[in-house]
């Protein structure tokens, strides 16, 4: 059985991954951003924006709720509450790291949330999660000091508003061609995630079941849920 508990200490935490592709095949293009060489987590790695769930994700106004189907294979124990989280954490993350927002028109008392939220209501818009499709999810080895139980989202480019921006956090944040992405410098699971992304985007793979991409006896493990 696949667990997030510690073997050495430290628990994986909720994060979520927004994957956004633009364009069709063959010409798509992904939006991609490098870790600093000194990051303390996957330095130097090409990686999609994405982070760990923070309080004020739960508390958010959507303008569309997430597809109730693929609850059941995020590891939140049949929680739609929870799930909602994640992908919300997949959106504000996003825009903080790039500048891009996933909305739709409408406003709420954005008083009580993070900085990032209340720009979404400045700019009138809702977090629309019914535009997101889920792609899995990755548990970092417990030999790893920093650990996330991470869910990967794909996202089409049209429903993305704003300008490439972000906070700094990443690097070199910019679409990058497909045919590109074979020379970048990127973990393993990322390159999992995003040809699995691609597969879905042509129609090639089911949606469900969806994979749950891990580290076993030191060996590469992926299931399907």
């Amino acid at each position: 059985m696949l667990t997030d508990s510690p073997a050495h200490g430290v628990r994986a935490r909720d994060a979520a991954t927004l994957i956004i592709v633009r364009g069709y095949a063959p010409k798509r293009a992904i939006l991609f951003g490098q870790r600093s060489a000194v990051a303390r987590f996957m330095p130097g790695r090409y990686v999609f924006p994405g982070g760990a769930v923070a309080p004020g994700d739960g508390t958010m106004a959507i303008a569309t709720p997430l597809d109730r189907a693929c609850v059941r294979s995020m590891g939140v124990g049949g929680s739609s509450c929870r799930a909602a989280r994640l992908a919300l954490a997949a959106v504000r993350e996003t825009y903080e790291e790039t500048g891009l927002m996933l909305g739709l028109p409408g406003r709420t008392t954005a008083g009580s949330h993070s900085s990032s939220w209340r720009r979404f209501s400045d700019e009138g818009l809702l977090p629309s999660l019914k535009s997101l499709r889920y792609v899995g999810r990755a548990i970092t080895p417990t030999f790893s000091k920093i650990r996330y139980h991470a869910r990967f989202f794909l996202a089409s480019a049209e429903h993305v508003r704003g300008e490439i921006a972000g906070d700094g956090e990443l690097d070199n944040v910019r679409w990058i061609d497909e045919c590109e992405t074979q020379g970048l410098q990127m973990a393993d699971v990322t390159r999992f995630m995003l040809d699995r992304a691609l597969a879905l985007t042509d129609g090639a793979v089911p949606e469900l079941p969806a994979p749950v991409f891990s580290w076993r006896r030191n060996k590469r493990s992926v299931v399907w849920r």
